[in-house]
């Protein structure tokens, strides 16, 4: 009997009813929480909120250890849990009678708290820095980062091992830091005092994050979301699961990382026609107020200037690139454009810089209508090259889709004069694709491109190693024409 007095003692301690008038809530005082303490803010602010109780000599005891049960208690008020009607969920050492039972039993329904592997749950035992956090982000829906997402600073953090994910995601939400730089000890008790700064701590990083759900829509999951590619510097979008397996994805959480507007698009199905009540595309506005970021999502219909990348091959510094449509209808002759070492956009320079060869991979501008183009590149030896551009619009999404194609009206390939080549043949039709030609008296031939297709040219009487025969593709955007002729080879001898 006196056990079960000390633990329902406990509970009310621990959650007592404090004066809630505004007068009243700001003469609350411990004794031992003087305000230079790091946690007193947090202390102050529950306890006249009635979260968090003291003792009845005046004290809070900051330092001494917060037990299972009372987390539990804490943070089933502080997410305002229903605990009249709960299930139980038979921890051998939780009976009914026990002070911290429903909201234990309501936290426990809700797969936000778990037991020991042996029945247990140790309403008694010292909560640990990894239970905490694992608790925090399950009770108040937080995103969990991946280990591939953000970068681990704690050797004592392992992919895999226990807390693992839930640890980083508080620690990335500045919900908590490591005990030391590299260490975030999770098997360390924690305390009344930082117990209270960790709630508050999530509290407001919980009120900056907004949470998409699949079911806002109707849908039963998300099976493509992205934020400009998922690389938005403006907020992450971090996907998550309802379910106890942790897929499909049904909810993406948006953290904001600074002020600005970035782009977000959800879809119940990857289709650039997809139909309108399948997808959702929202800007994504972060705004400093009262010194915290809040998010807010503004949905749209827009399709943005999107990139045109030609691939320029390492060739010699691009002197200019002239845009004209289809049909010739000169548009500019400086088209302002970057030039970039590979496809990344993070690997383009600065419109005034050189790599230190003189090349680069590709070179790319923005277009903002659909339509079929014409760019000509111009190198500073006078040599220049043209591409087909297509800009298609797809309303599922916040880019246009772009098809480049360097002209290229003629190909040759040559098989090479000391093999026996003999007679070759042309399919049916093959001429409406691509004109073909043989030198007289060798093995090189070469095809002209009239329209879109492909056919292959067979050499019944040839004795060249692993030739099957000779392939010919003519690509067509416009009146930009692609050929490519080449050995069609058997990959298995």
């Amino acid at each position: 009997m006196r056990k079960k007095l000390l633990v329902v003692l406990g509970a009310i301690l621990l959650v007592c009813s404090l004066p809630v008038s505004g007068a009243a809530a700001n003469k609350i005082q411990f004794k031992d929480v003087p305000p230079t303490k790091h946690f007193a803010e947090a202390v102050y602010e529950l306890a006249e909120r009635n979260i968090i109780g003291g003792y009845p000599n005046g004290t809070f005891k900051p330092g001494n250890s917060i037990t299972r049960g009372q987390a539990a208690a804490i943070i089933a008020k502080m997410v305002k849990l229903d605990t009249t009607h709960v299930k139980n969920p038979n921890f051998k050492d939780v009976t009914t009678a026990n002070g911290y039972y429903k909201a234990i039993a309501a936290m426990a329904e809700k797969k936000m708290i778990s037991g020991y592997g042996d029945g247990r749950f140790g309403p008694n035992d010292p909560i640990t820095r990894g239970q905490m956090a694992s608790i925090l982000v399950k009770a108040f829906d937080l995103p969990r980062y991946s280990f591939t997402s953000i970068k681990n600073p704690f050797v004592d953090v392992k992919s895999g091992a226990g807390h693992d994910r839930n640890i980083l995601s508080i620690y990335r939400l500045g919900i908590t830091t490591g005990t030391a730089p590299d260490r975030f000890s999770p098997n360390t008790t924690i305390t009344r005092g930082q117990a209270a700064k960790m709630l508050k701590a999530t509290e407001e990083a919980k009120s900056q994050i907004v949470t998409v759900r699949a079911s806002d829509y109707q849908w039963d999951q998300f099976k493509m979301f992205d934020a400009f590619e998922n690389e938005s510097d403006v907020f992450n979008a971090v996907p998550g699961s309802d379910h106890p397996s942790g897929s499909p994805t049904n909810k993406i959480h948006l953290v904001p990382l600074k002020e600005g507007t970035g782009t977000f698009k959800v879809a119940l199905v990857y289709s650039a026609e997809a139909d309108s009540k399948y997808y959702r595309k929202f800007y994504v506005h972060s705004k400093e107020v009262d010194g915290k970021l809040k998010l807010s999502l503004e949905r749209t219909e827009d399709v943005l200037p999107s990139p045109a990348i030609l691939d320029v091959k390492n060739k010699q510094q691009v002197q200019s690139i002239s845009l004209s449509t289809m049909d010739g209808k000169k548009l500019t002759d400086r088209v302002a454009f970057k030039k970039c070492l590979s496809y990344s956009p993070s690997d383009c320079l600065a419109t005034d810089e050189t790599a230190q060869d003189g090349t680069y991979y590709n070179v790319r501008f923005n277009l903002d209508q659909p339509g079929q183009y014409i760019a000509t590149i111009r190198f500073v030896d006078g040599e220049e090259i043209r591409y087909g551009i297509e800009v298609v619009r797809h309303n599922s999404s916040f880019y246009y889709g772009i098809q480049t194609l360097e002209e290229k009206t003629s190909a040759a390939v040559d098989l090479g004069g000391k093999y026996q080549i003999g007679k070759h043949v042309l399919p049916k039709d093959a001429e409406q694709i691509a004109e073909i030609t043989r030198d007289p008296g060798t093995n090189l031939f070469r095809a002209v491109g009239k329209k879109g297709g492909t056919f292959y040219i067979k050499l019944p009487e040839h004795n060249k190693p692993d030739l099957i025969d000779i392939g010919v593709s003519v690509r067509t955007i416009g009146s930009i024409v692609q050929v490519n002729i080449y050995e069609n080879i058997d990959t298995h001898m």
